[in-house]
């Protein structure tokens, strides 16, 4: 059963004053986190740097558009963000915010953010957020997102630019050692895209997003979240490789990879994703049988989270060993 549809998100109308904390959530406050911490951990990772209060600008600047970006995407997906249990109660749905203003937020946010860049790092940087931005707000959720069932694959390039940028930020360049680091989260997103799409991809389904599960099934799916963890966990000890991470970045991504791929095994065995979406909106909300595909999820980002974390401690904290 779908979520009950605001008359006033239908019209892009508000029902109620917005708060600052509306605008927030527009932003998408936990994905701006997350780009904000791979593109420190590109930055700290590369082999030169800027002034520390142009770089924090920098990072500023890329968190920004990151968020405008999220409102783009929030002002554009209102419609089908109202048949969704978990984005029902987003701001644009609700009527706190509307479509009009959440475009005119994420545009101006756009454009700052790309003037702020280049003013305070470099053109190459500046020029990557735009595209970065571009790719998520028109290629991903104007044009992939409602229509194929690799709308997170092809997307997934869209939150793999921060740690890029990062880098380029401190050398002006783009290098082999982003360019992995950029690949790292590209073939991390599909496992964690799709394991959230296996137990809520009843949601999906009301909204008529061809999900993974929605589009190919859920056998189908949990197969895929499978090949893409055994290419992503091997390609993540690449680093230690080219010498861009050292012991502590090769003990993190070994450990985390094996109980990754143990964790994809799992939900590879399991029937999640068989029995729809739980009846919650919470986003870890979960049937029993879907237990496995939560907990990959959940699992995902600390798995990614570590092994920035192992980057910055390495390069930032002075903690690198090399192992090869």
């Amino acid at each position: 059963m779908s979520a009950t549809r605001h008359p006033s998100a239908a019209n892009g109308l508000r029902t109620a004053p917005a708060e600052w904390r509306d605008y927030l959530s527009l932003m998408k406050p936990r994905v701006m986190t997350l780009v904000v911490f791979t593109a420190f951990a590109g930055y700290v990772a590369a082999p030169s740097g800027i002034h520390p209060v142009m770089a924090a600008i920098a990072i500023f600047a890329l968190a920004l558009g990151a968020g405008a970006a999220g409102a783009l995407n929030m002002a554009y997906d209102s419609d089908i963000d109202t048949k969704m249990r978990r984005t029902a109660k987003r701001p644009v749905p609700l009527g706190k915010v509307s479509r009009s203003d959440a475009y005119a937020m994420g545009l101006v946010g756009s454009g700052l953010s790309v003037i702020l860049m280049a003013l305070a790092a470099n053109y190459v940087a500046a020029g990557l957020l735009a595209f970065s931005i571009f790719f998520y707000a028109v290629i991903y959720t104007m044009g992939l997102k409602r229509r194929t069932p690799q709308n997170i694959v092809i997307g997934g390039a869209a939150g793999a630019f921060p740690p890029m940028i990062g880098w380029v930020i401190a050398t002006g360049a783009v290098s082999l050692d982003a360019v992995i680091l950029f690949a790292i989260i590209f073939l991390w997103t599909p496992p964690h895209s799709w394991a959230l799409a296996l137990y809520k991809c009843g949601d999906y389904a009301d909204a008529g997003v061809p999900m993974m599960p929605v589009a190919k099934g859920p056998a189908r799916t949990r197969l895929e979240i499978l090949i893409y963890s055994l290419v992503l966990v091997p390609f993540a000890v690449l680093p230690v490789a080219t010498g861009l991470g050292g012991a502590i970045y090769a003990a993190a991504s070994i450990s985390g990879g094996v109980l990754f791929l143990l964790l994809a095994v799992r939900v590879f065995r399991s029937r999640a994703g068989e029995a729809g979406s739980a009846a919650e909106g919470d986003l870890y909300a979960v049937r029993s049988g879907d237990k496995a595909a939560r907990d990959l999820f959940a699992y995902s980002i600390g798995y990614l989270a570590l092994l920035f974390a192992a980057l910055i401690a390495e390069h930032g904290l002075g903690a690198y060993i090399g192992v090869m």
